[in-house]
């Protein structure tokens, strides 16, 4: 992931103070552990300046509104109190060439400062200080003792000290083109390392760019560089002193990541702060997406693999139970032959009441025929209490395998991260196991990927003949398609005694499908389930009025009556539609 390096967190600042200087801090909000909001006003606009000391995407940018889930954050509160409706008149850097803002808070414009807020962006060590109008620290995102560092301890009460300054030259206009390369020549290696360890200010991604810029290799030698290399990497060098002098950027996407300064093969961007809001919030949720799609799927695992014993168990324990009747026919067997028993026998074969068959029924040689009778019957009972005992149990064990291969289902159609959509429908399914009680609710302060309440949307197609075609992506959008989003025109598709999506083909009054899309619909429900892998797979339809949910049960559980029957074949879908 990209860092925010100086020349990108001077392009924000500078942003920043054009558009939102001075406005109103209205609203304080903690997201979780590294992200906190300022809900601002302006003259002209509203908006929420998002603060992170993330270890690997710190930033400061505007954003979009924060989720309305509780804020149970004492540092958000402690700013709110002591800084709430005071004006922001001031973000400035604290010293020259170092990733350290001050957000600066007095009563209105032109007054003396109040509050210093200090965003610090230095990787692992990133943090938010308040510090009120004698720099003294009132309150810290994190706080650090002296214990764990002797060099700059961050504590209530202690005055801010500034972060120990680099020793490396800072980087300047003025310099001469001799003195320039002498620096990065000095000692003989790489150009991109050179340039990293000259001069201050300089990150991996400004030196790649410069030095794409000038058409160079930035693993090349600074030894082999030729006199015309280095007037072309000293004009890219005052280039970017230029920009960063006179504030003019240009945000833009590179196939790699993302740049403030332009140049070629880059996909213009609206503005610097929707550039940085973007990229980390894609680049956090494609994290998030990986972490909790793994564990989700370790879940679900786990728990079919524990419930599947559970049902071999049963299973076999009705197996044995099937064997009731013969232990009954055994005992009617021994009491109407009881004149051929003789003591001490172990077995005794007889002729069955029905086929004239001899039947060898074993004894136990220590009891009489009425006793080993009497033991037979008892055995047949027992097993007949069994079965009525487990039957329920297998049954139930059953359904919840049926459930939790649904949510299984819908987990396996998300693969990898693509838009915020497939985050959204992994938090439903998450959220929807937690509710089930198959997870712990989570800690959600301290997760970055704590969601708005907001509702994810299904997949999007379109048949041959332009009607649309909705699929839900998890049990929670199955039961809205189904039981609120369905009308009474449309028609309801599911794979037959498969675990798949709910899909609903959307119809106004008067239209009629024809075949192809039927056909169409029936490809889509085949590919969206378990059997997108088989060359034919039976599809169910109906109208939704025939599709219930029955009493108590798990989200995306249904049954339904009046079924048609298709097959579809997913194999045709993956190449000859688009889902948006």
């Amino acid at each position: 992931m990209q860092p925010v390096d100086f020349t990108t967190l001077t392009a924000i600042s500078a942003e920043l103070r054009q558009d939102w200087l001075p406005a109103r801090l209205e609203q304080v909000y903690q997201r979780d552990r590294h992200t906190l909001f300022l809900g601002l006003r302006t003259f002209d606009q509203r908006g929420w300046f998002l603060l992170s000391w993330h270890p690997q995407a710190a930033r400061l940018c505007v954003s979009s509104p924060p989720p309305r889930t509780p804020d149970t954050f004492t540092f958000s509160q402690q700013i709110r109190h002591q800084v709430g409706n005071l004006a922001l008149v001031g973000i400035v850097a604290i010293a020259p060439w170092e990733r350290v803002i001050d957000l600066q808070f007095a009563r209105r414009p032109g007054d003396p400062i109040l509050w210093h807020l200090y965003l610090e962006i230095m990787g692992k060590y990133s943090n938010v200080v308040l510090a009120n109008q004698e720099n003294q620290i009132v309150t810290a995102a994190h706080q650090v003792s002296s214990q764990q560092s002797s060099v700059r301890p961050i504590q209530t009460g202690q005055p801010y000290e500034v972060p120990p300054l680099l020793t490396n030259p800072i980087p300047s206009l003025t310099e001469p083109f001799d003195r320039w390369q002498e620096r990065v020549s000095l000692v003989p290696g790489g150009l991109k390392k050179m340039l990293l360890q000259t001069y201050r200010g300089v990150s991996s991604a400004i030196a790649l760019t410069l030095i794409a810029a000038a058409d160079l290799d930035p693993n090349q030698a600074t030894t082999t560089l030729t006199a015309a290399d280095w007037q072309r990497l000293f004009r890219e060098w005052h280039r970017w002193l230029t920009a960063l002098e006179q504030e003019q950027f240009e945000p833009g996407w590179l196939p790699t990541g993302y740049t403030v300064l332009g140049g070629t093969d880059l996909t213009p961007a609206k503005s610097v702060q929707d550039l940085i809001d973007r990229y980390y919030t894609d680049q956090l949720n494609v994290q998030d997406f990986a972490q909790l799609r793994h564990q989700l799927s370790q879940k679900l695992t786990t728990l079919l693999t524990k419930l599947r014993v559970k049902a071999a168990g049963f299973q076999t324990r009705l197996q044995q139970s099937d064997a009731a009747d013969t232990y009954r026919e055994q005992a009617d067997l021994l009491m109407a032959h009881l004149h051929e028993w003789i003591p001490g026998l172990k077995t005794i074969t007889l002729a069955d009441f029905t086929t004239g068959e001899p039947r060898a029924i074993p004894l136990d040689p220590e009891k009489n025929a009425v006793q080993n009778a009497q033991a037979l019957y008892k055995r047949h009972q027992k097993l007949k209490r069994a079965r009525g005992a487990i039957a329920p149990l297998l049954a139930e064990v059953t359904q919840e395998i049926n459930y939790l291969e649904q949510v299984e289902a819908a987990l396996s159609e998300l693969t990898a991260y693509t838009s915020a959509t497939d985050l959204e429908a992994l938090t439903e399914i998450r959220d929807e196991l937690v509710q089930q009680n198959y997870l712990d609710r989570p800690d959600y302060g301290s997760s970055s990927s704590s969601r708005d309440d907001t509702e994810s949307q299904p997949y999007r197609y379109h048949t041959p003949t332009g009607f649309e075609v909705l699929v839900g992506r998890n049990n929670r959008q199955n039961d809205r398609l189904t039981f609120r989003t369905a009308g009474d025109y449309d028609l309801w598709f599911h794979t037959q005694e498969i675990p798949g999506s709910h899909v609903l083909l959307r119809l106004e009054p008067g239209t009629v499908p024809d075949t192809t899309d039927l056909e169409f619909v029936a490809n889509l429900a085949a590919f969206h389930s378990r059997g997108r892998y088989s060359e034919q797979v039976p599809v169910v339809y109906t109208e939704p009025k025939h599709v219930y949910k029955p009493k108590g049960a798990k989200p995306g559980m249904i049954v339904y009556k009046h079924e048609r029957i298709l097959w579809g074949k997913p194999q045709a879908i993956s190449a000859t539609s688009v889902k948006s």
